[in-house]
């Protein structure tokens, strides 16, 4: 018996359960490899970089109103359902968490601060800082008074926006896929999308010069060539670097497997010239996440980057070593195989999931563990915390799916992280899916996900656990916003997709985003026109420290769609 098999075992009777940009610097391979029997590390310089006008004086731009559309590439690698019983469900719960909503505010949706979307799905995404919210809506983003909830002056701005005057794709094209995060060691923002309408396909990256979200930025471009179509960028904040993870599709169509980077982050909060270290997986693995620092306790000196995904009853974990001074030093080792309990992905990874009212059924992106992969340092060991879709059960018509989740430590064991806790709480027929994840310097827990069935419209609740919670149980849970109309035909499935902590706060607020997908058409397998955009919402904790039960004492921007409102209207 695996040494992860034997800690649920002892409760599964309580538990059921990225002017012209310069040429495109090439890829250089460093002269060594980085370890015994592992590939070379990928070296190269950002193609161009400078440093912006303040965010807040740059003018708002033309943006199109063409919509479209985003098409999800799934990843062969990790859609296979494995037919077997789960057993670790959690079928019931115990008290209900407390929580006290607050502070509530419209983010950038549509009609809202005069802001259209037009783009589907909108891969909204944001992070809390110090002062601000910054909300990302795939083509448009906004800065926030987290306290006020009002919004700065000039915002909503498009994407591109914070590229003006830069060149080459950065500036040019507005192609989305962002990710926001929040740098809580040096009090950075890190804001970045993808150039791929034009080739060299680009990462863009902007690092802040101060905490401020309207100040000045540290711009740079990082190129994948011609062929390497870098899809579904995660980035996580490191001492040592930014590392973020994509799929790579060549040409855009054909999955190549994970690239996993490292992005000289001493350098780009100097604004100086940057380099990246990347390392090539073969297609056998997919929807890597780096993991991301929460808390003011580092990581050991000298710790490695950790990186996962999931294979077949299994988590896969990977260790980052980047070395910046000598790139040939870079290490990557793995995968460890980290045996867990037995799991069936949710809808084979594609689209199953009931609503009332219509034959839409929402896309469970069950095909890679969700955004954020959050680690924590709390004094004697060292925590990750992560979640997937799986299915829990499924009749003729139906599939019910939980959310199954894992706190990991003493992930920089030779053999890989163990498995200190997992569930999967499903404790009725309804769906939970697309969850999000985060612990507070207690080892509190708190969880956010969709909800939905052929009897309750998509809405938002979230669950949490004390440490004194019997192990891998989750406590009853609470709604966050119910739904009252099924998702249109272009928004077909709600995600809490990441979960990211502030530094200067006692207590642990969340906000939360929803992220939609588009149904396909059930005849040809192409997806469905785009006749509206949609939103997306994360589960956001606005402060570090303890998140006491009452969880949630605050809610900052809310994200989700029309006819569902999220806190604060933001809709589609």
């Amino acid at each position: 018996m695996s040494r992860s098999y034997r800690r649920v075992a002892g409760f599964t009777a309580l538990v059921f359960i990225a002017a012209a940009l310069p040429t495109t610097a090439g890829i250089a391979h460093a002269d060594a490899q980085a370890s015994p029997g592992a590939a070379r590390p990928e070296t190269s310089a950002a193609v161009h970089h400078d440093v912006s006008p303040a965010l807040r004086d740059i003018p708002i731009g033309p943006r199109t109103d063409v919509p479209r559309e985003r098409p999800l590439r799934p990843i062969p690698a990790n859609i296979a359902a494995h037919a077997q019983p789960d057993p670790v469900v959690q079928a019931a719960a115990g008290t209900t968490v407390a929580a006290t909503a607050g502070l509530g505010f419209a983010g950038v949706g549509n009609g809202d601060y005069g802001f259209t979307p037009n783009a589907a799905p909108p891969d909204t995404n944001g992070a809390v800082g110090a002062t601000q919210y910054v909300q990302w809506v795939n083509e448009s983003f906004a800065v926030f008074n987290k306290t006020t909830g009002a919004i700065a002056p000039g915002f909503p701005k498009p994407g591109n926006a914070l590229w003006a005057g830069f060149g080459g794709g950065c500036q040019t094209n507005n192609d989305g896929d962002p990710i926001v995060q929040y740098d809580k060691i040096d009090d950075r923002w890190i804001l970045t999308q993808f150039s791929v309408s034009t080739t060299p396909y680009l990462q863009c990256v902007a690092v802040s010069t101060s905490s401020d979200a309207t100040g000045t930025y540290n711009r740079y471009a990082f190129s994948y060539g011609t062929s390497q179509f870098p899809d579904y960028p995660k980035l996580g904040v490191w001492p040592d670097g930014y590392y973020i993870t994509y799929n790579i599709f060549n040409n855009g169509t054909t999955f190549a497997g994970a690239k996993l980077c490292a992005l000289d982050r001493t350098a780009m909060l100097a604004g100086a010239p940057a380099t990246q270290e990347c390392f090539q997986l073969s297609s056998s693995y997919g929807g890597v996440l780096p993991s991301d620092l929460d808390g003011t306790t580092a990581p050991p000196v000298g710790s490695p980057n950790f990186m996962l995904n999931f294979g077949a009853n299994s988590l896969n974990e990977w260790k980052f070593h980047a070395d910046f001074g000598t790139p040939a030093n870079a290490t990557l080792t793995g995968p460890s195989v980290i045996p867990v309990a037995p799991f069936s992905t949710a809808c084979g990874g594609g689209t199953c999931i009931s609503q009332p009212g219509t034959s839409n059924q929402l896309d469970s992106l069950a095909d890679r563990l969700m955004y954020r992969l959050a680690y924590r340092n709390i004094g004697g060991h060292e925590s990750l915390v992560v979640n997937h879709s799986v299915k829990v059960s499924a009749n003729k018509r139906t599939q019910v799916v939980g959310v199954r989740w894992y706190e990991l430590r003493d992930p920089n064991a030779t053999s890989g992280a163990d498995v200190f806790q997992q569930g999967t709480y499903s404790p009725d027929s309804t769906s939970r899916w697309m969850g999000s994840i985060a612990m507070d310097k207690l080892g509190n827990i708190a969880v956010g996900y969709s909800v939905s069935s052929s009897s309750l419209f998509p809405s938002l609740r979230f669950t949490g656990r004390i440490p004194t919670d019997p192990p891998g149980i989750l406590q009853a849970e609470s709604t966050i916003k119910a739904g009252g109309a099924p998702r249109p035909a272009a928004c077909t499935a709600g995600a809490i997709t990441a979960a990211s902590l502030s530094t200067r706060r006692t207590t642990a607020p969340f906000s939360i985003r929803q992220n939609m997908k588009r149904p396909r058409d059930r005849s040809t397998g192409a997806p469905g026109s785009p006749r509206s955009s949609c939103r997306a919402a994360e589960l956001e904790p606005l402060g570090d420290g303890v998140i006491p039960l009452p969880l949630l004492t605050r809610w900052a921007t809310v994200g989700m769609m029309n006819p569902l409102t999220l806190v604060g209207r933001i809709r589609c």
